[in-house]
């Protein structure tokens, strides 16, 4: 009972369900992003290289065998190149998201009024000692 209680308690952290919620916000995210790459990027770049589709790229090592249902044995660099775009393009919108989120920070650093300087701890001591003697 008590493993139970302390698994809650991990679980329901702050840290774990912004994790979890991350975790799920970047799996969509990254559904939205292989669809730009794959329907809109590569498409463009396919038309610039002249109608190349780096998807099906690849580097046979051994043929397939079509009439007994056996595939090619290959390296499909077209693909890698594919998730490479997307990793790009997904580093970069995050290094915008960052660099927003940041510059919105120090906005709000910059307008908070600077607090109003009080005695320090060794005057207000001093102060003390005064009164004492008193």
């Amino acid at each position: 009972m008590g493993m139970i209680k302390e698994f809650k308690e991990f679980a329901m952290r702050g840290s774990v369900v912004d994790l979890a919620v991350g975790v799920i916000i970047g799996a969509a995210f990254g559904k939205i992003v292989t669809s730009l790459v794959d329907d809109m990027i590569m498409p463009i770049v396919g038309f610039i290289t002249g109608g190349i589709d780096f998807s099906y790229m690849k580097y046979v090592i051994k043929e397939g065998d079509a009439a007994n249902n056996v595939p090619d044995v290959a390296i499909m660099y077209g693909n890698f190149i594919n998730v490479v775009v997307q990793f790009l393009i997904v580093a970069f919108v995050i290094f915008l998201v960052i660099k927003g989120i940041n510059s919105l920070q120090r906005k709000n650093k910059a307008e908070e009024p600077a607090p109003i300087p009080g005695p320090t701890q060794e005057e207000l001591l001093a102060e003390i000692r005064d009164l004492l003697k008193k």
